[in-house]
């Protein structure tokens, strides 16, 4: 059996990968860690998966400069083989303080028929009490001016609420962003990932119908001198 150049531990068979079917990238990061590292010496396939993600991590850090926070997150997610697209909506959700909560339902409330209908069913039976019913002594007599006063109040106290969550509409749209670019650069990494499998893979049944060629070669070259022999 073979033994790894890295580990020195005997490598299972079908799981050696040899060192000239590296590509030059990974091997040349592979050797600045092990100088003794040659073509025809031999690692696993853990330890070249392992040589690839470092090798995808050094990419990035050359294009960037740095890893920033969600780059991190993904080569993490890669080097675990852990999933990102979890429900981030319960993760946002759950990160809400109670003033978020309510400025969220109070938006949505103002935002709908209900509460329209329910408005304007309240400004017309407030104009029929004191115009009506209380004709001769009003609580609030035309033109209104305790119910503008309601309404100057209900709209100064409306539009921070709003504006506050907007602002935190805007934060998770901002937090589904970068969940998407994170899921989009860890897909395009296992994608490279498995291009690079795929090929080594193509590499060596290559090498395996070759040798099983030569082989089927050196029978017909048996056979023919068997039948080039006398009788």
């Amino acid at each position: 059996m073979k033994k790894s150049q890295i580990s020195e531990k005997e490598i299972r068979k079908g799981e050696e990968v040899k060192g000239n079917d590296i590509r030059e990238g990974i091997f040349n990061l592979i050797k600045l860690h092990y100088p003794n590292f040659s073509k025809d010496d031999y690692i696993t396939l853990a330890e070249l998966n392992q040589y690839r993600r470092l090798y995808l991590t050094s990419l990035i850090v050359q294009e960037k400069g740095e890893l920033a926070a969600l780059d991190r997150d993904v080569m993490e997610a890669i080097k675990n083989n852990s999933i990102l697209s979890e429900n981030i909506q319960d993760e946002i959700e759950s990160e809400l303080t109670l003033g978020q909560r309510i400025a969220d339902k109070v938006a949505e409330f103002g935002g709908s028929w209900t509460f329209i209908i329910a408005f304007f069913s309240f400004i017309i039976i407030w104009m029929i009490v004191n115009i009506w019913f209380l004709a001769t002594k009003p609580f609030d007599p035309f033109p209104f001016i305790l119910l503008n006063l309601l309404l100057s109040c209900l709209a100064a106290i409306q539009a921070p609420i709003i504006m506050m969550s907007q602002n935190r509409q805007e934060q998770k749209d901002r937090q589904r962003g970068e969940h998407d670019y994170k899921i989009n650069l860890k897909a395009e990494l296992e994608i490279q990932l498995l291009s690079e499998k795929i090929d080594h893979l193509l590499v060596h049944q290559n090498k395996k119908l070759l040798e099983i060629q030569e082989i089927q070669t050196d029978y017909l070259e048996d056979l023919m001198r068997v039948a080039k022999k006398p009788i």
